[in-house]
């Protein structure tokens, strides 16, 4: 029977860049193998977002999701430059209208809080002299914000992964993966609808970075307490994209959506010069990345608040991803999960339940985190 010291099953930028981070770290004799139920890498919410490189201002205090995103930003930043991964500081202008200044402020304490020392307060002069297009009466620029093409980020880490000889298994599916002297062992099912085979290994550690099915895989993990395996909840957002080309340098956001579900329809740029706005919440039991293009009315609505000269004929469908949530609408917000040992008692298990956004800002620091969970490894 195979054997490896550590399994990874998820291949989306999460996995990806646990993969890349223990492979340059370990010796050649550390094996490692990453697996996905998809074909290919990054193929759903890794790849269906909003590719931005956030900088840490809405998370509640030594969160998880505000350390993380705050020392990931830096990170990700180093690794585009070093490795020439195409990005651009664009920079965020998060807008508020009237009466919504009280939470524009809000932002921004949380935000220093955080440690976010670079954000600048922007009258309605100074934003008419920065973005003409934009209506506010107030708003916040964020400089350290920015976009990447996060196709490109995961190709190198999957690049440099095998690189250090990291084993990448498509279309696999853990049915099992129980306990045994060795660590684990885990039954799997790899090949099409086809062909099919079932394929068992043991390994030393076994991280779960399965991102919409953590939980589901969670539930095949012998001797796992139910306790230690939380609700997900599966949220829908759409995008559309302006289909003519203006003068946005920016990517503007609202002020955030008191249902602590999303950052509210903002505007995003690629990296080509268009413009796409996204996403919208919408609650969802199955995965079906078709846009209804008759939200283009919400949607226009959404944006107009900022974007008064934008009209339903602007807009077209664009595309759509789900993220895991570990929590519902107006409910308190929930931070990232990761369990190690010292919280479901099983030594060399981690699992990461509701990295959504910024999961991938945060994805190196995370990498970088769960290291010190499995500090009992030799390097």
């Amino acid at each position: 029977m195979d054997h490896f010291e550590l399994c990874i099953a998820g291949a989306g930028v999460i996995g990806l860049a646990i993969a890349q981070h223990f492979s340059s770290t370990r010796s050649d004799r550390f094996s490692i193998l990453l697996l996905d139920k998809n074909a290919k890498i990054g193929q759903e919410t890794s790849s269906r977002n909003s590719e931005v490189i956030h900088a840490g201002l809405y998370y509640q205090k030594d969160s998880l999701k505000a350390r993380l995103c705050l020392e990931g930003n830096t990170l990700l930043y180093e690794y585009c430059q070093r490795y020439g991964i195409e990005h651009r500081r664009t920079g965020k202008l998060i807008v508020a209208q009237t009466g919504e200044l009280d939470a524009l402020e809000n932002l921004a304490r949380r935000a220093a809080a955080n440690g976010v020392d670079t954000l600048r307060e922007i009258d309605a002069n100074r934003l008419r002299t920065l973005e003409p297009l934009v209506k506010g009466e107030y708003a916040l620029l964020s400089p350290n914000t920015g976009i990447i093409d996060s196709h490109a980020l995961m190709q190198c880490l999957l690049q440099q992964a095998q690189g250090k000889g990291v084993q990448f298994a498509g279309m696999t599916t853990v049915l099992a993966v129980k306990r045994h002297r060795k660590g684990f062992e885990v039954l799997c099912e790899s090949g099409d609808l086809h062909h099919q085979q079932l394929y068992s290994f043991t390994c030393t550690n076994f991280v779960n970075a399965s991102g919409l099915q953590a939980h589901t895989l969670a539930a095949k993990i012998e001797s796992l307490a139910p306790q230690w395996i939380p609700n997900v909840y599966w949220y829908k957002g759409n995008y559309f994209k302006l289909n003519k080309k203006v003068a946005i340098q920016h990517l503007v956001y609202p002020v955030p959506e008191a249902s602590n579900l999303g950052l509210g329809i903002h505007a995003s740029l690629d990296l080509a010069g268009g413009v796409r706005f996204g996403p919208d919440v919408e609650q969802t039991s199955e995965i079906d990345y078709r846009v209804d293009p008759d939200r283009v009315k919400s949607f226009a609505s959404a944006i107009q608040r900022y974007l008064p000269w934008l009209v339903c004929e602007d807009l077209v469908p664009d595309y759509s991803g789900i993220r895991p949530k570990l929590h519902r609408a107006n409910e308190p917000a929930r931070d990232f999960i990761i369990q190690g040992q010292s919280e479901h008692g099983i030594a060399g298990l981690i699992q990461l339940f509701g990295i959504e956004s910024p999961g991938l800002t945060a994805s190196l620091a995370i990498a970088r985190y769960i290291d010190t969970e499995l500090a009992m490894i030799d390097p």
